[in-house]
């Protein structure tokens, strides 16, 4: 099992175990502040049960069905998670205002708080550790998991804070309010979530990955490489696509070229941490290139050099070579 796989498991184990504690201290104190976290832990479950599923399923190998393989359903699974929390955040607001309405008195806060601390501690330790292994492993499923338990932990402190001063004011409708406020906080960053997961199926561009790649590009380019445009990233799960055109002197035969080629997707795959799978569709350099080629001792220059035009990531996304600086 790989690496992010038990992760998750783990992540999946530890949301079932704090689903039935937390439920059980909704019994005990009846707070619709601890409800709203006992619902949360709802989501959590079904959220990791999928994501662990969705881990499994992009991880197996390209097929003929699908031959960019299965990395994709780990945006749906983001996706789902988000929209899991959207729906959990309306019900919670719901139900906090008829507790509002209908104020009910609490029971045992004492020991329910103490459940309910516990509950966020390791929620959010869990969802730090694997927010980061998500990062690391460049996993949009376990980045959303993550986030999605540091949410419920962070829900705690409301939480906390809500049921104390109803514990010492006996003012009940302050926990309705409470869990209303965090229900708002709860459909803000579910939209967010779900969100990124829409521009990751859509092949939005990701700015840091994009500007990852850029300099990649920039820290290793050589005069040879006279002009990259039109570069595109897409990801599937952990995996990268690369595609983009490449200017290079056209009198180079095609093992030259191919060397070449070769060895920007070593150094793109060595410097990303992760498989990138990369396209090139090789450019032979135009006399209009001349005034920005770096090339020393070309026979066929037909202007000096005058001008080095820096690689961004805006003018290396264009679809054109860069024949004058814009």
């Amino acid at each position: 099992m790989q690496y992010k796989n038990r992760v998750i498991l783990i992540s999946f184990s530890i949301s079932i175990l704090l689903l039935i504690v937390k439920f059980f201290a909704y019994y005990l104190t009846s707070s619709s502040a601890i409800l709203t976290d006992a619902l949360e832990s709802i989501i959590n479950v079904v959220a990791s049960g999928f994501a662990l599923y969705s881990l499994h399923l992009s991880s197996l190998p390209k097929d003929g069905n699908h031959p960019y393989g299965h990395g994709k359903i780990e945006f749906f699974s983001a996706g789902l998670e988000g929209v899991l929390i959207v729906l959990a955040s309306i019900f919670i607001i719901f139900h906090a205002f008829q507790d509002f309405v209908h104020p009910t008195e609490f029971n045992s806060l004492g020991i329910g708080l103490v459940i309910i601390i516990g509950g966020g501690i390791v929620n959010f330790l869990l969802g730090y550790f694997v927010e980061n292994v998500g990062k690391k492993e460049n996993s949009p499923t376990l980045i959303a998991d993550g986030q999605h338990l540091i949410l419920d932990a962070q829900s705690v402190i409301i939480l906390i804070f809500a049921v104390a001063v109803v514990y010492f004011t006996k003012i009940y409708w302050i926990d309705s309010i409470a869990s209303i406020l965090f229900g708002i906080y709860m459909l803000t960053n579910g939209i967010k979530i779900t969100r990124k997961s829409v521009g990751g199926l859509m092949d939005e561009t990701e700015p840091l990955l994009l500007n990852k790649i850029v300099n990649i590009l920039k820290s290793h380019r050589k005069d040879t490489w006279i002009d990259v445009h039109n570069l595109r990233i897409q990801q599937y799960g952990a995996d990268i696509h690369i595609d983009c055109h490449l200017t290079l002197p056209n009198y180079w035969n095609l093992e030259e070229v191919h060397s070449e080629l070769h060895e920007i997707e070593e150094i793109v795959n060595e410097n990303t941490g992760g498989f990138s799978e990369i396209f090139i569709h090789a450019d032979p350099c135009l006399p209009e290139c001349c005034h920005y080629c770096g090339v020393k001792n070309c026979n066929i220059r037909t202007e000096n050099q005058n001008v080095k035009i820096e690689w961004n990531d805006k003018n290396l996304t264009l679809n054109q070579k860069h024949f004058r600086e814009t």
